[in-house]
């Protein structure tokens, strides 16, 4: 099978990488990458590929930065186009594989099934129940439109069955951001980032923070900002920070807050290696990012998630994660129990044991032979 496995921001390597890597272990698949280049920032994107083994991308579109429906627009222009030469030069595509949530995710399916090639989509199912949130419109666009819906825990497959999807199109397969973990894990003890910013292992804490509705308004961050300095007296706090949530603290003139605290470690974004050195060792993370609320509770770090509401519930329910929005109280709260050792710990959920991506090859090698004359 030739498939059109599709990229196009930092979350999405973390989960392509295992499936590319249990893909070539089969000689029956042969996964032709695809870069949409919607991450065009190098700490955001190249690393990643060299950090976490991925071959150059086949093909890079440069698609880069706009608004979302010129993103969505130029994506899909480009996408068509690759799959159109591919037909037209006797090599098509049989299945297109896309991940996560981004537009890429959503305009890259679009094309695709518009032009009856099939789609399976990786982490399909994830609700948060928000429409305003553009990462929940790409999930519900791409699951409606995909052929082949492979889930990472029990309420996807409990929100596909509700929305009227087929149970055989539905694979309950396991986490593939943890099979990123898992391979990584060992290899991000040697990155030295703790020891380099003088930090005691389970003894600080890490924050990131990206989504608008922690940083686009003066009241918001500015609370969030007080509370990580007030806290780092006692607990040092590392903050790798996002270029759009660079760009509000520098409007907001709350960034030299940040970097004056002595005890909060104000960084331009890193590396996965250096950030997972960081996050496996923390005591705590406070985070609005979805799949960092997936490797903490794979990792066991208690974190603290800035939401009203998430598309990961099993992260609440079994794992270490608490939704707190943006209330600067309850994060003040909750991270004084954990100072204090009394906040809950959680366990990682079934099947996030690193074995998820080569259970997805296996349901393309049986499509495969079903398809076979």
């Amino acid at each position: 099978m030739r498939l059109a496995c599709i990229v196009g921001a930092r979350p999405n390597f973390m989960k392509i990488a295992p499936i590319l890597r249990a893909m070539k272990n089969h000689d029956s698949l042969n996964p032709i990458l695809i870069h949409t280049g919607q991450h065009y920032d190098k700490n955001l994107s190249d690393v990643f590929f060299e950090e976490l083994g991925i071959d150059p991308p086949d093909i890079a579109l440069g698609i880069g930065s706009g608004s979302h429906a010129q993103q969505t627009a130029d994506v899909m222009v480009a996408i068509e186009k690759v799959l159109l030469d591919a037909h037209e030069s006797g090599e098509p595509f049989d299945r297109l594989i896309v991940v996560g949530d981004v537009n890429s995710t959503a305009a890259a399916a679009i094309a695709a099934v518009k032009l009856h090639i099939p789609v399976a989509h990786v982490e399909a199912g994830l609700r948060s129940s928000d429409r305003r949130m553009p990462e929940e419109i790409n999930r519900v666009i791409t699951d409606a439109i995909c052929d082949m819906l492979l889930v990472s825990e029990p309420s996807g497959v409990e929100n596909l069955k509700k929305e009227g999807h087929p149970d055989e199109i539905i694979h309950l397969v396991g986490n593939v951001m943890i099979d990123t973990l898992m391979t990584q894990v060992d290899r991000a003890k040697d990155s030295g980032m703790v020891e380099r910013l003088g930090l005691e292992p389970g003894a600080y804490g890490v924050a990131t923070l990206h989504r608008p509705s922690n940083v686009d308004t003066a009241e918001v961050l500015g609370g969030l900002v007080d509370v990580i300095v007030d806290i780092s007296s006692e607990m040092p706090f590392v903050f790798p920070i996002h270029p759009r949530t660079k760009a509000r603290l520098e409007s907001f003139d709350l960034l030299g807050r940040l970097k004056t605290a002595p005890h909060v470690h104000c960084l331009e974004p890193i590396g996965y290696l250096d950030f997972l050195n960081l996050t496996s060792q923390a005591k705590v993370i406070v985070t609005d990012s979805g799949g960092l609320q997936e490797e903490s509770t794979a990792l066991l770090v208690p974190c603290l998630t800035m939401r009203e509401n998430t598309e990961r519930p099993v992260t609440c329910t079994q794992g270490t994660s608490t939704l707190i929005g943006n209330d600067t109280e309850k994060l003040h709260l909750y991270l004084r129990q954990v100072i204090e050792g009394t906040y809950k710990k959680g366990q990682c959920p079934e099947l996030w044991d690193g074995k998820a991506a080569e259970r997805i090859s296996q349901i393309l090698i049986a499509e495969g032979k079903r398809k076979q004359p």
